[in-house]
């Protein structure tokens, strides 16, 4: 595989961008020849060439995990909500008591880029080798568009909703994200919980949809510009060495209720076919190289009609992870407030996540429930060797996402 480095000496696997490059412009008939093949793409690790003479010392690779106790283990696993207005004692104590390793910016500000710099800067200043071995945080927001932006003000550009975004060419599309992610990156943000890549059909059926046609979150209507200007997104955003999230998989494009606000919300109709819409759009932005996938919460019944796709080892776990090739950090949907999920105390909700394939958990509404949940996890890995195990497979993908961040 061709392998080349970006300004920041990210590696991209160059081979699959240039078939996912090709496919975009033989559908899409709108971007320009080289225009996506510039894309960059998932990072991996460039292994250097050993001599015989030097494969011994080659073979001793350090375990990144190694001196790490549990609790920082299961700290990096956790991503816990920061408002960016007041009332931040809970997320604070997360951070510093809990070794918490991630943060999430989460409500609505207009105060710019200037304040919010600050307010994150107040969270990565407490990371040191005694709480995370100096490992950097992944801090994350929702800057999608429209009624989903939470960073506005001086610094930040007013982005519209992705249905607007979706009548422009992915050629424009990728140089405004490139400008928006560069303000995310300007305010210490490395990761939009972006881009939605639930497929919504139609117009029709989009008024019915609460989580995302109705709010006006779809890149059009069908897979194809769904996933074509969901992958354009993608790219300027990783342009601006802000990675990206897509959401929420298996989709959430096809269901009525709203899994924040409605319990057992179920989609009846999406299958783990390759073929289905749904499916369609995720694995072009999992072959794209998208190094996070978000996990709804949403019931699947074709796939699992036992439980939410977040506590669905067959979700998580055989179709994202096995059969689509998915080998990045899986995050959730929130698990702190949200009513789908209700019905579950927090540290199950946690632990199930986990059991089920996930790697970091999102504590976005409701920090407060943080410390349980934590607490729980440490609990059952104390428990299960079984379960540690998955806790440190976890960690790895998680410290390898963040062996990417610039520096």
């Amino acid at each position: 595989m061709t392998i080349t480095t970006t300004r920041r000496g990210r590696v991209r696997r160059a081979a699959r961008l240039a078939t996912t490059a090709a496919i975009s412009v033989s559908l899409v008939g709108v971007v320009a020849p080289g225009a996506e093949a510039a894309a960059p793409l998932r990072p991996t690790t460039a292994q250097p060439s050993v001599s015989s003479s030097s494969a011994p010392a080659a073979s001793a690779k350090k375990d990144p995990l190694a001196g790490w106790t549990l609790r920082q283990k299961v700290g990096q696993l956790f991503m816990v909500g920061v408002p960016v207005g007041s009332g931040r004692a809970a997320s604070y104590r997360a951070v510093t008591k809990k070794h918490v390793g991630n943060i999430f910016l989460a409500g609505r500000t207009s105060a710019g880029v200037g304040p919010v710099r600050n307010l994150v800067a107040a969270f990565t200043g407490t990371v040191s080798a005694k709480t995370t071995h100096g490992t950097p945080m992944l801090v994350a927001t929702d800057q999608e568009g429209g009624l989903v932006q939470v960073l506005r003000g001086k610094g930040f550009s007013s982005i519209p909703t992705a249905t607007a975004q979706s009548r422009w060419s992915t050629k424009k599309l990728r140089k405004r994200a490139t400008r928006w992610g560069g303000q995310l990156a300007d305010a210490g943000v490395n990761l939009n919980l972006a881009p939605v890549t639930d497929v919504v059909t139609s117009r029709a059926t989009a008024r019915t949809n609460a989580p995302i046609g109705a709010f006006k979150r779809n890149f059009g209507y069908g897979p194809t510009s769904t996933w074509t200007h969901a992958d354009a997104f993608s790219a300027g955003m990783r342009a601006a060495d802000v990675d990206v999230a897509i959401k929420h998989f298996p989709g959430l494009g096809r269901v009525a209720g709203n899994t924040d606000t409605t319990a057992h919300v179920v989609d009846a109709v999406t299958t783990a076919r390759p073929s289905d819409p749904q499916i369609t759009a995720f694995q072009h932005g999992i072959d794209a190289g998208a190094p996070f996938v978000m996990v709804s919460s949403a019931v699947y019944a074709k796939i699992d009609a036992k439980r939410p796709a977040a506590f669905s080892r067959k979700i998580v776990t055989t179709v994202l992870r096995k059969k689509m090739g998915f080998d990045g950090v899986v995050i959730s949907d929130d698990l702190s407030a949200a009513k789908a999920v209700t019905g579950w105390k927090p540290g199950t909700r946690a632990v199930k996540f986990l059991k089920a394939g996930g790697d970091v958990v999102l504590v976005s509404a409701d920090p407060t429930v943080t410390a349980e949940m934590v607490d729980a996890v440490v609990a059952r890995a104390r428990k299960s060797p079984a379960f540690a195990k998955q806790v440190d497979a976890a960690a790895r993908r998680v410290l390898a996402a963040k062996a990417d961040l610039p520096r």
